[in-house]
C-alpha cells in the first residue's frame, strides 16, 4: 500500500442515538473538523458570514428534525465529542444541499466545469449472475479528493432495528452501506432542472433511513416517496436476491429494474420515461458518465455469465480513457479543484462485510469491514 493511502478508520458505536453520535465524534474529531472546512470553506468563499450560514443551516434543521429528531439527537452527539457546533455537523450531513441552496440565494449559478457531488459508477449482481450465488453490491465514489481524508467506516448497533454498516465522511450519518436484515444501498449524482425548486430532506438522511429498515418494501418507500431537494440515483438491494434502482426527481421516483441479473448506473438519466418527463441537465459536469456505465457492463459481460467480487473489482478499476475514467486518479478538474475516485466499496450482504480501498487509482489494497467482527486488511488486489 502507498504511504500515503491509509485505511479508512473504523468506528463502532452503540446505545442512544446521542451516544452512539458521541462516540462518532470522539473517535474521529481531526476527520470530522477536516469534514467542516471542506465544505464550511465553500460557504466562506460564496460570501456567507456567519449570522447568513446559520441561518441557511437551520432550515435544513428543520427538515431533518421532522423527518426523524433522533438524527438531530445523533449529530448533537457527534458535536459533542467532536467538540464542534452542532450546525456544522448538519453541515456535513445536508452539504450537498446546503451549497446548491447558498449559490441559488447568492445568484451564483453552477459552472458547466464544476463537479458535483456523488459522481459514482455502481453496480448490483443478482445471485443468479454470482459465482457464489449471493449478492454483490458495490461502487466507485468520485468527489473531492480530500475526501480521502476524512471518510471512515462507521459500524451502528442498535437497540431498535438493524444493526449497519455505512461508508461515510466523518460526521455524516450515512452514505452507502448495508444493514444486518441484508439490505444494501449505493447512491449516484443526478442532475435535473426540477433540482432545489422545493424543500426536502436531505439525500444522506434518507440513506440513513434505508439502512434502518428491516425490510426492503420500506426501504424503497422512503427512496421512492420521500420528497427532495436535488435529483439522485440510489441502488437497493436485498440479500434475498433482488435489486432495483430509483432515478430520483425531487417530486418523483423512477424505478430501473435489473437487465440479465444485473444493475449498472453512473450519473446520466437512462429511463425512458424519466427522459419524456424531465431535462438532464447534469451532462456539461459529468460527460464521461455516458461511457463509465457501458464499459462496466461490458467488462462484466466478457468476464462470463457467473461472476466474482473480484470480477466487479476489475471493472470498478478501470482507466479506460483515464483520467476521465470508471477508476478516475487524483487529478484537478477545470475549477481547480482536485477530484479522485475517493474509494471503491464492494458489499457482500450475505457474508455481512463491506471492502474499502481509498484512492483505488493509486491505491489496491482493501481493507474488510464486518458487521460483527474487527476490520481486516487483504491482500492487494491483482493488476
Amino acid at each position: 500500500m502507498s504511504a500515503m493511502v491509509q485505511p479508512c478508520p473504523f468506528v463502532d458505536v452503540s446505545g442512544t442515538p446521542y451516544e452512539r453520535g458521541r462516540q462518532h465524534g470522539a473517535a474521529v474529531p481531526q476527520r470530522v473538523k477536516r469534514s467542516i472546512e471542506l465544505y464550511g470553506g465553500q460557504l466562506g468563499e460564496l460570501g456567507y458570514d456567519t449570522a447568513a450560514k446559520s441561518a441557511l443551516i437551520a432550515e435544513f434543521a428543520r427538515e431533518i428534525e421532522h423527518f426523524g429528531a433522533h438524527y438531530i439527537e445523533e449529530m448533537r452527539g457527534i458535536a459533542d465529542g467532536a467538540g464542534v457546533a452542532l450546525e456544522d455537523i448538519v453541515m456535513v450531513n445536508a452539504r450537498t444541499e446546503v451549497i446548491a441552496k447558498a449559490r441559488l440565494v447568492k445568484n451564483k449559478p453552477i459552472e458547466a466545469q464544476e463537479e458535483l457531488d456523488d459522481g459514482c459508477t455502481g453496480a448490483i449482481i443478482l445471485p443468479e449472475r454470482s459465482a457464489s450465488g449471493e449478492l454483490i453490491h458495490g461502487q466507485n465514489w468520485d468527489w473531492k479528493a480530500e475526501c480521502a481524508e476524512t471518510a471512515i467506516v462507521l459500524r451502528v448497533r442498535r437497540d431498535d432495528g438493524p444493526d449497519f454498516l455505512t461508508f461515510v465522511e466523518a460526521g455524516g450519518l450515512a452514505r452507502c452501506g448495508m444493514n444486518a436484515a441484508g439490505i444494501s444501498i449505493t447512491a449516484n449524482y443526478l442532475e435535473s432542472e426540477r433540482d432545489f425548486t422545493q424543500a426536502g430532506v436531505p439525500l444522506a438522511l434518507i440513506r440513513r433511513k434505508v439502512l434502518e429498515q428491516e425490510h426492503l418494501a420500506f426501504a424503497i418507500k422512503a427512496v421512492a416517496t420521500t420528497p427532495k431537494a436535488c435529483s439522485n440515483n440510489m441502488m437497493l438491494s436485498t440479500v434475498k436476491g433482488f435489486g432495483i434502482d430509483f432515478e430520483c426527481a425531487p417530486d418523483e421516483a423512477f424505478p430501473l429494474y435489473p437487465q440479465d441479473g444485473m444493475i449498472v448506473h453512473a450519473n446520466h438519466w437512462v429511463g425512458q420515461i424519466a427522459l419524456t418527463k424531465i431535462k438532464d441537465t447534469g451532462i456539461p459536469r459529468v460527460p464521461e458518465s455516458f461511457y463509465r456505465d457501458w464499459r462496466v457492463r461490458k467488462l462484466l459481460d466478457e468476464a462470463g455469465r457467473k461472476l466474482t467480487v473480484d470480477d466487479l473489482k476489475q471493472a470498478f478499476f478501470d482507466d479506460f480513457l483515464a483520467p476521465h475514467s470508471v477508476c478516475r486518479p487524483v487529478r484537478p478538474n477545470e475549477a481547480g479543484n482536485l477530484s479522485a475516485t475517493v474509494a471503491m466499496v464492494i458489499m457482500q450482504p450475505a457474508k455481512g462485510i463491506m471492502e474499502v480501498a481509498p484512492l483505488p487509482a493509486q491505491n489496491r489494497v482493501f481493507t474488510r469491514y464486518s458487521l460483527t467482527e474487527e476490520p481486516v486488511l487483504l491482500a492487494e488486489a491483482a493488476e
